[in-house]
């Protein structure tokens, strides 16, 4: 199986004017190819990357409120 991301645009137009989003996922799978539109709408509230620290419960509010707190500690 092969997949890759590409812009919606670089695709044909015919093709791209039935997408709805800026970036689709094309998959190959058993000769077959698949164009799935990915939505991007992370809100800074569900940062992926933050969560890897907390077992996905640690927002970007939280991590900011901890900052502040750091940095009235610090004084």
């Amino acid at each position: 199986m092969a997949e890759m991301i590409l812009q919606a645009r670089a695709l044909p137009e015919p093709i791209s004017r039935l997408l709805r989003t800026d970036k689709v996922r094309v998959r190959e799978i058993r000769g077959e190819i698949h164009l799935i539109p990915i939505k991007e709408n992370i809100s800074t509230d569900d940062c992926p990357l933050l969560g890897l620290y907390a077992n996905g419960k640690l927002t970007v509010a939280k991590h900011l409120e901890w900052s502040r707190e750091d940095k009235k500690r610090e004084g």
